[in-house]
């Protein structure tokens, strides 16, 4: 299986590379640390059946790379922030392993690949793409801007998520934090237990919700914190009730 590393800090590669030792079927055929280098292996190269990859490297995300040179190689992307993950999941990624990567996640991944490619080693690309899709990623936490500094909001902490001016921010109980997310993108990765689009403004975290008011002709109206008022669009209320009930 050959394999190849795309990470740009030194002993994140180097400890990546002892933890692949330890499973006989890969054999790492390189190590990128750019993606200009990316670019530049993948284009002379052949390409390999495995990619483990960082996002975040320091002239760019790695995204880059095979948008400019598309592989049929899959991929595993390592990271420190799952922010990425609904594009990850368009570009050829059978896994999302956040770091510090546990010996078990690592070797679940690896598990999970193997799972897709049949037996006679004939690989229909079209068809592990099919089973990509259906496999379900929770966003747990996002990175957000500041200034020059980053800051990291775990979901949990979001009452919920508005768009403005086409722009997305995500509110804390702190302040509003403006975000790289579409309102769409969104419904696919939060927790569909805890967040829920009552409109085409506005997902809501349940347990921000204060009281629930109905009235005869069927309008819904949360009292929300912080927000004072949120109105619950008329197409929405009956899935609405049936998920504040799930």
């Amino acid at each position: 299986m050959k394999t190849v590393i795309i990470e740009d800090e030194k002993p994140a590669s180097r400890k990546l590379e002892r933890m692949l030792n330890e499973f006989p079927e890969i054999e790492l055929v390189g190590k990128i640390e750019s993606v200009e280098e990316g670019v530049q292996w993948f284009s002379e190269n052949e390409h390999p059946q495995l990619i483990f990859s960082d996002i975040v490297l320091g002239d760019g995300l790695s995204f880059d790379i095979f948008e400019k040179v598309p592989t049929k190689g899959f991929i595993i992307y390592t990271t420190a922030f799952d922010q990425y993950t609904l594009k990850a999941f368009k570009l050829n990624s059978i896994d999302y392993l956040l770091k510090p990567i546990l010996d078990e996640d690592l070797g679940g991944a690896i598990e999970k690949y193997k799972s897709f490619i049949p037996s006679d080693s004939s690989v229909n690309s079209q068809e592990i793409k099919q089973l990509i899709k259906k496999e379900k990623t929770t966003l747990s936490r996002i990175l957000v801007k500041i200034g020059y500094n980053l800051k990291i909001v775990q979901t949990q902490e979001i009452s919920c998520f508005f768009s403005e001016n086409k722009i997305v921010y995500l509110q804390t109980q702190e302040r509003s934090f403006p975000s790289d997310f579409t309102l769409d993108e969104l419904e696919e990765t939060l927790d569909e237990k805890k967040f829920f689009r009552v409109n085409r403004q506005f997902i809501i975290n349940s347990d921000y919700i204060k009281n629930i008011h109905t009235s005869p002709n069927y309008k819904v109206e949360l009292e929300f914190q912080p927000q004072e008022e949120i109105t619950v669009s008329r197409d929405r209320v009956k899935d609405f009730k049936d998920w504040l009930v799930s």
